[in-house]
């Protein structure tokens, strides 16, 4: 691997724990210095960073939220 991409990925403390959990990167970026973009897009999917899974998030918390609204309107009843 290229000193520069080693030290871009260890600056980056997401993308060891990353490369760990998936090893054949270790292989695609020896030959393919290149492909740091692809593993960075794939790493933003696997911890959920992408814009459609920061909108389910949030969708799911503002559910959560107005289901205890629902509850302490009810429970004030």
């Amino acid at each position: 691997m290229q000193p520069s991409l080693y030290q871009y990925i260890q600056s980056n403390p997401e993308m060891v724990p990353y490369i760990r959990e998936h090893p054949e990167w270790y292989r695609k970026l020896t030959r393919n210095p290149d492909s740091i973009v692809e593993m960075e897009q794939e790493m933003k999917v696997y911890f959920g960073r992408t814009v459609p899974q920061k909108m389910e998030k949030f969708a799911g918390q503002m559910q959560m939220v107005s289901m205890f609204i629902q509850l302490a309107g009810s429970m004030k009843d």
